[in-house]
């Protein structure tokens, strides 16, 4: 039954006659050579189009095997465009026997969650608010000035690279979540608004790039938590994270740090990657690879500063001109992994189980109580359970789709966590 519909795939040409194929044969193609996926029950060769896809190969490589259908839905915001890439790659589709859902997933659960997002839609919750947006990146700017006008007034004096540093490193975090909301995007309708828009921020914002954020970021969001698909939580030469893998490698012993001590120097590991950029002549000439060699967590000073920083540094001496990289780099790096950690290092941490969407999500990811403070501070990030969701769902409507969530959740026994700041950050280190 299954392999004649690969020749489909990849000619592009349809088939005379459709394919129908069992869960079985389909979760065998889930190899680098060999990708096949299911979408709304229809069955994809993806094996040659992979390296093409605009999200990068792994992230849809993730899905390979699987019923996709969830996934596909969350990362696009126009799927009838995205669909006629898809139909040359058609093969054929879901047995008439055969469940929609793979693996004996809940099928009642996976249906109403999407007849939730369903809902969502039909509240109009995917449409931005264009003042919010704006007032958001109107207020960072703002930032940025002032702190253009306090070097011009003030000069380079201690006190003034101190009040500098503070305004710095709020508006680059503050630059930082509202990249995030381009680069998913949540803002435009077309997403080649959002991609310009994106690059604009995260590239001379904060002077990182937009490609690397790409390739981590979404293979987080299909995967999150997920030993060697969830790029966060490979980090085996720093930590070891969740239950299972300090056996594994304790059994193994593999050792490149004294791990039983991680929770004490987790407070200093970001402290390489910003010492970095004070050895770098020119971070703007750093090419992808090199950005993911540095770490690239927004490590290299936004190049709408960096002529300045130049012109100081020649000027005035290394002294404040140090004091004030290091002291931002310091502060926004804790500021950005405190708050992005948060949210899913306590939770469950493992290797793959090919749970539904909701399931995967929930597992993987905690809310922190809603607050005018935390929504700002954390950049809409305490609603991370409906962002993990709805990645696509402008931020500023997440209190809206909460409580259907969380009703969702209670009619089929799925966690819904959600705890205080100040217990999010302790939950961290233990």
């Amino acid at each position: 039954m299954g392999k004649g519909g690969e020749k489909g795939g990849e000619s592009g040409e349809p088939e005379p006659q459709i394919r129908r194929y069992t869960w079985e044969e389909i979760q065998k193609h889930n190899l680098r050579t060999d990708q096949w996926l299911v979408i709304e029950r229809k069955v994809y060769n993806i094996t040659k189009w992979a390296n093409r896809h605009p999200g990068g190969h792994r992230v849809i490589s993730h899905c390979a095997g699987e019923d996709a259908t969830d996934a596909f839905q969350a990362f696009h915001i126009n799927p009838t465009l995205v669909q006629k890439f898809l139909k040359p790659l058609l093969i054929g589709e879901l047995a008439p026997g055969e469940p929609s859902q793979d693996r004996d997933k809940n099928s009642q659960l996976v249906e109403d969650f999407r007849a939730l997002r369903k809902t969502a839609e039909d509240m109009d919750l995917f449409r931005a608010n264009p003042l919010f947006f704006s007032l958001y990146l109107g207020h960072i700017l703002v930032m940025e000035l002032l702190a253009w006008l306090m070097i011009l007034y003030f000069g380079t004096g201690w006190i003034t690279t101190l009040i500098l540093s503070c305004i710095l490193t709020t508006s680059q975090a503050q630059a930082g979540w509202l990249q995030h909301d381009f680069g998913h995007l949540s803002v435009f309708k077309k997403s080649s608004w959002n991609h310009i828009v994106h690059k604009f921020v995260i590239g001379h914002l904060k002077g990182a790039s937009a490609n690397w954020w790409n390739h981590r970021h979404f293979q987080h969001h299909a995967k999150p938590n997920i030993f060697k698909k969830d790029p966060d939580v490979n980090m085996l030469h720093i930590f070891v994270l969740g239950d299972t893998q300090p056996v594994e490698y304790g059994k193994k012993k593999l050792k490149y740090l004294p791990y039983n001590h991680q929770h004490e120097y987790f407070f200093l590991s970001d402290l390489p990657t910003s010492a970095h950029p004070c050895v770098l002549p020119n971070p703007n000439h750093l090419d992808h690879d090199q950005t993911q060699v540095l770490g690239g967590k927004f490590t290299f000073p936004p190049p709408l500063w960096s002529q300045h920083w130049n012109r100081e540094r020649e000027t005035s001496g290394q002294g404040s001109h140090f004091a004030l990289l290091i002291t931002q780099w310091f502060l926004e790096s804790h500021w950005f992994v405190w708050v992005t950690q948060m949210n899913h290092i306590p939770m469950e941490i493992d290797s793959e189980k090919h749970r539904d969407w909701l399931s995967s999500q929930l597992a993987a990811t905690c809310n922190i109580e809603q607050s005018f403070f935390n929504d700002w501070f954390t950049g809409h990030l305490n609603f991370q359970i409906e962002h993990h969701l709805f990645p696509t769902m402008p931020r500023h409507n997440f209190w809206k789709v909460k409580p259907l969530v969380k009703s969702l959740c209670a009619k089929h026994g799925v966690l819904y966590e959600e705890k205080p700041l100040g217990k999010a950050f302790v939950d961290i280190v233990g």
